[in-house]
This record gives structure tokens, C-alpha cells and sequence, in this order.
């Protein structure tokens, strides 16, 4: 079981790795709001799985009041990207 949570950490931490190298580097500020919300799902996913090794169930409501503090941070940035100010 060890090494199938290496795996999953592993892949989660090359998520959030690769989310942020677009973020930097996205020529659009829509393509950084997109990895933006792509490294909050995988930070979310990362909470959910850190909580099942240590056996915390605090973790999962964490990620879900992160998840939804995102999603609402989120429209008002794209609510501010239309407007276009």
C-alpha cells in the first residue's frame, strides 16, 4: 500500500508542479485562471488523500471549504476577466 500512496503523491505533486509552470508561463490571463484552478483541484485531491493516510477525516473538510472558497474566488475572476477592467 506504501507504494501505491508514493505513486498517487508523486503524480499529485507533478499536477500542482505542472499547474504552476503554466501559470507562469501562460501567455493569456485566461490560461492562468484555468491553472489556478487546476492546482486547487489538485491541492483539493492532495487534502482528500493525505486524509486517508493519516486516517483524519479533518482534512476532508478542509478541502471542502477550500474547494468551495476556490470556486467563488474563481467566478470573480472571470466576472473581473470579462469585464475587461
Amino acid at each position: 500500500m506504501n507504494t501505491i500512496v508514493i505513486i498517487f503523491l508523486a503524480v499529485i505533486g507533478a499536477g500542482i508542479l505542472l499547474g504552476v509552470l503554466r501559470m507562469l508561463i501562460g501567455p493569456t490571463s485566461s490560461d492562468r485562471a484555468v491553472a489556478v484552478d487546476t492546482i486547487t483541484t489538485t491541492v483539493v485531491a492532495l487534502l482528500v488523500l493525505l486524509g486517508f493516510i493519516f486516517q483524519r477525516y479533518v482534512y476532508l473538510d478542509v478541502s471542502l471549504v477550500y474547494s468551495v472558497l476556490s470556486f467563488v474566488g474563481l467566478v470573480a475572476l472571470a466576472r473581473f476577466l470579462e469585464r475587461g477592467i
